[in-house]
């Protein structure tokens, strides 16, 4: 695990992201194209992530419940918008027991049409709703052009699908999951992030308003973190989903979903990490501390070791939400653990050898600081509290680097050609006034490569003229190249 693999960011970012997650062992390329085999550190990230996303769920008031993997196809075309939006992403089973299908089966690209007819078995009343489920699953789309974690033909994630009574409780409830989402960004990844409505062209197919957390990666571009959609009751109508109300009327039933998936884990990466390998904010890091014991002798590292695990066990008892790991392998030398320790995106590290036993303290580094000015000369006695500092200041540093950056490479524009320019010398996120229209957007896109990724939520109102067009505009929307 050296170094040098890893392309530096200056010269390839893409390649430097694929390295990252490669060298790291977040995950690994599967047989089966565009697919991924996701290695255990990797998955203990997403399992940090899903932790405290659930229990961010349930205290919202939504459980978790699970549906098929295999929808009738059928059940796609019922929603025209739906299937027209998934339709080139489908993977369509035709055989099943040897024999053709009856009626082909569509592998998830995301559960609404499944769910939506159970619904219409389970709600009958107004005293049936709401209904706040939310799935932990895996979904299938055919992508043509893949990346690891952030588009791969099957990935996880999960999918919220709530009913409702009326269009107020699913708006309210839209907005809800999109802070929830920003909740976790912002406090658990340390990756800022913007929130707002997607336009027209860009909402989820079959939704009536699409809102999204938008964040800006190391490269400038931008990807969308999470999405929350105000579904209406379009998909209640397309599957017949009435209740009746406390006056005895029937009316189709409100509907929302919402979702983030494991591409989480490919914005954490692009937020955060650096040409040494992998960097994880405190919070969800699958190795907070580990320890690395150094010996020249047998004599030395039965003593080392003994103090080490000695050590240790009184740092856990004192520090009980501290993920340890005691390094003790002698077929490699300190100097490649701390290496591959740091590809891996340990938190921190502990060096300890025998004179720091007889001296009574160890050498903390912190991942994300690590020149010799910044190692740490600490007794063991204050050692614990030391670590739980550091740890807190590391998930508020990497916070306040990435929002530095974020604001440092948000421009506003107003002259197209201009934006042009910057969007290609300097990149990042672009304040810009847009008419509105949908076939602006397009050829915003068609010319540039760039998007709006969202019309900001609390924008301040500002009278201007689009950039493009020179049409009036009611305020300004972010644009940028994204992932």
């Amino acid at each position: 695990m050296a170094k040098e693999k890893i392309t530096p960011r200056s010269d390839d970012f893409s390649q430097w992201y694929i390295d990252v997650v490669l060298q790291s062992q977040l995950a690994d390329y599967a047989p089966v194209r565009g697919c991924m085999v996701i290695r255990p550190l990797g998955y203990a990230l997403w399992e940090n992530m899903q932790r405290a996303l659930d229990s961010m769920f349930k205290e919202t008031g939504h459980q978790n419940a699970y549906f098929p993997l295999m929808i009738p196809e059928s059940f796609l075309k019922k929603e025209a918008e739906h299937v027209e939006g998934f339709a080139p992403e489908c993977a369509v089973v035709t055989h099943g027991g040897g024999k053709e299908l009856d009626e082909p089966l569509v592998l998830r690209p995301t559960s609404e049409t499944v769910i939506w007819d159970m619904y219409r078995r389970w709600i009958e009343s107004h005293r049936d709703l709401p209904i706040l489920i939310n799935q932990w699953a895996n979904v299938v789309r055919w992508e043509m052009r893949t990346r690891l974690f952030l588009r791969t033909t099957e990935f996880l994630w999960q999918e919220g699908h709530t009913a409702h009574a009326t269009e107020p409780e699913a708006r309210e409830e839209t907005m809800r999951m999109l802070e929830v989402y920003r909740t976790f960004a912002e406090e658990w990844m340390a990756m800022p992030v913007t929130p707002g409505r997607k336009t027209e062209n860009e909402k989820f197919a079959g939704a009536l308003e699409t809102y999204s957390i938008e964040a800006m990666m190391q490269d400038g571009r931008a990807l969308q973190a999470g999405t929350s959609h105000h579904l209406g009751q379009n998909f209640a109508k397309a599957f017949d989903v009435t209740f009746q109300d406390d006056s005895g009327k029937r009316d189709y039933v409100w509907a929302t979903s919402w979702g983030v998936s494991t591409r989480l884990i490919g914005g954490l990466i692009m937020t955060h990490s650096d040409d040494d390998g992998l960097i994880v904010p405190p919070k969800l890091a699958p190795t907070h501390l580990v320890m690395v014991p150094i010996w020249r002798s047998d004599e030395q590292k039965s003593t080392v070791l003994e103090a080490a695990n000695r050590i240790l066990d009184d740092w856990k008892l004192k520090n009980p939400t501290c993920r340890f790991h005691l390094d003790d392998r002698d077929q490699f030398k300190p100097g490649f653990k701390y290496n591959e320790w740091e590809v891996k995106g340990a938190c921190m590290r502990a060096e300890l050898g025998p004179k720091d036993i007889e001296n009574q303290q160890t050498v903390l580094v912190r991942r994300d600081k690590r020149e010799k000015s910044d190692k740490m000369f600490v007794p063991l006695s204050e050692a614990p509290t030391r670590i739980g500092a550091e740890l807190d200041a590391m998930q508020h540093d990497l916070f306040a680097a990435a929002k530095a950056r974020q604001e440092e490479r948000t421009t506003v524009v107003d002259d197209y050609e201009e934006f042009k320019t910057l969007l290609e010398e300097k990149g990042g996120f672009f304040m810009v006034h847009w008419d509105g229209d949908g076939e602006t957007e397009k050829r915003m896109q068609e010319e540039t490569k760039a998007t709006i990724r969202c019309i900001p939520l609390g924008r301040t109102p500002e009278k201007g003229k689009c950039m493009i067009t020179g049409k009036e505009s009611k305020g300004r929307v972010i644009a940028a190249k994204a992932y």
